[in-house]
Parts: structure tokens; C-alpha cells; sequence
């Protein structure tokens, strides 16, 4: 697979559902600080997505589509100064695929949902995404926008094979909204997702990605860039966002943590699919990376 999917298919799929939302007057929605990613798409209207951080309110209008990888709260809102009602409050009493109203509706209105994922590795996954993915392209809206309304026609009249068709659907609408961000990245943005833009970066990653047990060494890995080594390792790191032998590791151990807890893979058969010959090397590195043995990991430790 390709690094995209083959990082998105570590995130194992605990839960999700999408409601809607049709407010009017003064109104805001607070969202609390949680794991999982959550999206909104606005059909009329308009609103402030207001982050619990230090970060500027962006504006969302008739057609944009958001997508916020986990983190801080935040609050959906007619304007900022707004007292805020709690969402987990609020939409519980709302049916799946059902829509929720404020003030008697006509003013904003949008759907939105979560995706809840398992998984020690599911955090450290998430961290990778940008805190806010933010469409706002016609074209790209617009599909975004269709693939939401079928997901809420499964779960507004379930039909069988529908709670299957829910996953897909909601697995598709990720990786549709990190492609169209991808596409429209600034050059100066750095991260894995960003990197795979970078023609050379991904092939890097590819590399990586396709033989995870390979002896990678920095010159080796510049070779695929075709690039020297030291020019490599600089434009890796500004790309990226962390050196290229980092990236293998953190890679080598999500993929060992998901093949002892997922695969029931032994440690003794993990070790060497990442990259290690001896056992207590791959037991040191797995332990700086999620802070337990390998062992007390494929336990359910680190569940």
C-alpha cells in the first residue's frame, strides 16, 4: 500500500456517528477536549469554529467542510462571545442521522460527526494529522458534502449490510478530505501528509513503507531521493518535520505494536518484520516508543 493507506489502516474503526444541526439567533455548541477525529460540513448559512487554543476563529461558510483530527475543544457558534451549550449534552437526544435544533433552526445549518478509533497507536496516529483540515474549494466541497448526506441516509433508515457500509463510508470521507487538503497544502507546510507532495519525499516514504524490515541507512534512503546524503537528511527533516531515521523507527514500532495486539503476531516472529534481528534491540526500541515491553503490550497493556 501506499504510506497514506497504510498509516490510515492502523486506525481501527471503535465507533462513529453523524448528526445534524439547524440553529438560528445566538447559539454555540462546545465540544470538549477528545480523541477521534470530528467533522462538520455546512449546507446554508454560516458560523465560527473557535478553537480552545490560541488559534484565530475561522469563518465556515455555505459549503465548507472541516475536519479536526482530535486535541483541544473547540466551539461551533453564531459569534465567539456566545455562552456555549455542552454538545455531548446536546446531540445524545438526537437519533443518528437524525438533525438537532437550536432556536428554532433556519439561520446555519450543516451535519457533523465523529469517528472514535482503538488502540494505544490511534493517538500517536492522529498526532500526525494538522489540527485543522479545512475545504473550502467548490468542486471539492461538493463531494465531500454527497459522501456525507449517504452517510446519514445509512444511518437515518438502516438497511442491511448498513453498519458495514457506515465504515467504509466514513474511512472513504477521511481519506478523500487528507487528499483534497494534500493538494492544496502551502509549500511551506511541514509533516508526513505534506511530504507525500514532495515527489522525491514520497518516494522516500514509499520506500519505507514497502520494506519496513530493510537495513535503512540514511545514505541508502538518499539514494532513492536521488539526492546526497547530507542534502537528504535536510530536506527530510523540513519536510517531514523529524529526521529521516526517526520516521523509521516511530513507523517500525506502530506497525510492531499493531501486529502483537492486532495479529497476535509472537514477539519473537514481530521483531524481525521491523527491522530487528535480536529480540531485546526490538524490546529496547519498542520500550522507548510506548513506555512497556513488547509483552506487556500484546497483554493489553497498552490498550
Amino acid at each position: 500500500m501506499d504510506p497514506l493507506s497504510d498509516i490510515l489502516s492502523l486506525l481501527k474503526p471503535a465507533s462513529y456517528g453523524f448528526r445534524g444541526l439547524d440553529a438560528a439567533g445566538d447559539w454555540a455548541l462546545a465540544y470538549a477536549a477528545d480523541e477521534g477525529i470530528k467533522c462538520f460540513a455546512i449546507n446554508a448559512g454560516a458560523c465560527w469554529l473557535v478553537m480552545d487554543h490560541d488559534a484565530a476563529p475561522v469563518r465556515l461558510g455555505a459549503g465548507d467542510f472541516v475536519l479536526l483530527p482530535g486535541g483541544p475543544g473547540f466551539r461551533l457558534c453564531s459569534g465567539p462571545e456566545v455562552a456555549p451549550l455542552d454538545a455531548f449534552a446536546f446531540f445524545p437526544g438526537i437519533a443518528a442521522g437524525e438533525v438537532g435544533v437550536l432556536n428554532g433552526g433556519g439561520g446555519c445549518t450543516g451535519v457533523g460527526g465523529y469517528f472514535a478509533f482503538e488502540g494505544m497507536h490511534a493517538e500517536m496516529l492522529l498526532a500526525l494529522l494538522p489540527p485543522i483540515v479545512h475545504i473550502a474549494d467548490q468542486a471539492d466541497k461538493d463531494g465531500l458534502r454527497l459522501s456525507i448526506e449517504r452517510l446519514m441516509r445509512e444511518l437515518r433508515a438502516p438497511r442491511p449490510g448498513s453498519s458495514l457500509m457506515g465504515e467504509h463510508l466514513t474511512q472513504a470521507l477521511l481519506i478523500e478530505a487528507l487528499r483534497l487538503h494534500l493538494v492544496n497544502q502551502s509549500d511551506s507546510s511541514a509533516g508526513w501528509l505534506f511530504a507525500l507532495a514532495d515527489q522525491k519525499m514520497n518516494a522516500v516514504l514509499a520506500a519505507m513503507h514497502a520494506e519496513p524490515a530493510r537495513k535503512w541507512t540514511l545514505a541508502s534512503l538518499a539514494r532513492v531521493a536521488g539526492m546526497s546524503r547530507s542534502s537528504f537528511a535536510v530536506r527530510f527533516k523540513q519536510s517531514v518535520g523529524e529526521p529521516a531515521m526517526d520516521y523509521l523507527t516511530r513507523w517500525r514500532m506502530m506497525l510492531a505494536a499493531d501486529r502483537l495486539t492486532n495479529q497476535s503476531m509472537p514477539i519473537s516472529v514481530v521483531a524481525p518484520t521491523v527491522g530487528y534481528e535480536s529480540e531485546s534491540a526490538f524490546g529496547a526500541a519498542f520500550k522507548r516508543a510506548f513506555g512497556r515491553s513488547p509483552k506487556q503490550y500484546a497483554k493489553g497493556a497498552g490498550r
